[in-house]
């Protein structure tokens, strides 16, 4: 006799947890966007001017980084992007397409290797596993830069003095995170030049005016905010844990954080808008350096959806906008 698993929590079209502990992350949305969430093959000859493989960077726990080399014809050493992806902390891959659209323009256009984390995901790995993970990346990097690891794309190409953070939603509360953990510990060589988190999941327990009043987006839903945090964060936790609101009173204080220049890319139609902009605000109290890019008029994460990127203007040129202020941090730090 077949035993029918029941499901006990769903996110609509992306996460369905069954009573058995078993998650199923099969696309259950509109067919047409399920192209975004495809996995794309690694290639170690160059299309449109990058190469991409995949490495395990910690064989006990087999974690892995998807590397994005651009094509180099001059003998100076590029700087290095740590990417974390977004997803809530539950959903989303390294591997996906969506990611390869913007990592390999990025890599291009900023003539960096770009590195992506394939981070564990909740409910099955909760919170901090993915700080654990990003943490390892960047560890991973630095003993490299000592000699004590070996990876030819990165040994021959990297310029460990210039390793950058950046995070999309909640790949951007590890950019914080991951910065914050490395401002206490010597990485040398390595030096973390920036961060970059762009739209962070920052949320309080109790809900922004935002959240009440912004436009839901197929990237965000209040039900996606509440469902995946509640199977991300340690159990028993609110919304207030230091990982989603790092400028909250569970929080360490930002004025004790060792954090490298930040630039906090914002939406202005995002549902977490208000979070983002207290947390600008408190880190500028701080006295951290932090630079603000807003777009305007866009809905979070926004840039990573290839159907608005390629069919709407106004997404098409704010997407172009935020990856060009994302090059001009990078060149300049």
């Amino acid at each position: 006799m077949v035993v029918q698993k029941k499901i006990v929590d769903e996110v609509s079209g992306w996460l369905r947890v069954f009573d058995d502990g078993s998650v199923d992350r099969t696309w259950s949305g509109p067919p047409e966007v399920k192209f975004m969430a495809d996995s794309v093959t690694p290639h170690d000859h160059f299309v449109d001017g990058v190469a991409v493989r995949d490495v395990v960077v910690d064989q006990e726990s087999g974690l892995k980084v998807r590397i994005y080399l651009p094509e180099v014809h001059h003998s100076y050493k590029l700087p290095v992007i740590l990417h974390f992806h977004g997803g809530g902390f539950c959903i989303s891959q390294a591997d996906w397409f969506m990611y390869y659209t913007v990592y390999t323009r990025l890599a291009r256009l900023a003539g960096a290797i770009c590195l992506s984390v394939y981070l564990s995901r909740a409910p099955e790995h909760r919170l901090p596993a993915a700080i654990d993970d990003g943490y390892s990346a960047l560890l991973w990097l630095s003993s490299l830069a000592k000699g004590g690891s070996h990876e030819p794309w990165l040994v021959d190409h990297a310029d460990f003095n210039r390793v950058f953070l950046i995070g999309d939603s909640s790949g951007a509360n590890l950019v914080h995170a991951v910065a914050a953990r490395a401002g206490e510990a010597d990485l040398s060589p390595l030096r973390l030049a920036g961060g970059i988190p762009i739209h962070p999941g920052f949320v309080r327990a109790e809900r922004s005016k935002s959240e009440l009043e912004m436009p839901q987006s197929p990237f965000l839903t209040l039900d996606m905010v509440d469902k995946f945090l509640s199977l991300a964060l340690p159990v028993g936790c609110t919304k207030d844990h230091p990982i989603t609101c790092p400028m909250g009173a569970a929080a360490p204080p930002l004025e004790g954080l060792k954090l490298p220049p930040l630039l906090l890319c914002i939406a202005d139609k995002d549902l977490l808008l208000d979070t983002e902009m207290e947390y600008y605000e408190c880190m500028k109290r701080a006295d951290k350096d932090v630079e603000l890019l807003i777009n305007p008029g866009m809905t979070h994460s926004f840039y990573l959806n290839k159907i608005a990127v390629d069919m709407d203007p106004d997404t098409g040129i704010e997407t172009d906008r935020l990856i060009a202020g994302i090059v001009e941090f990078i060149k300049k730090h």
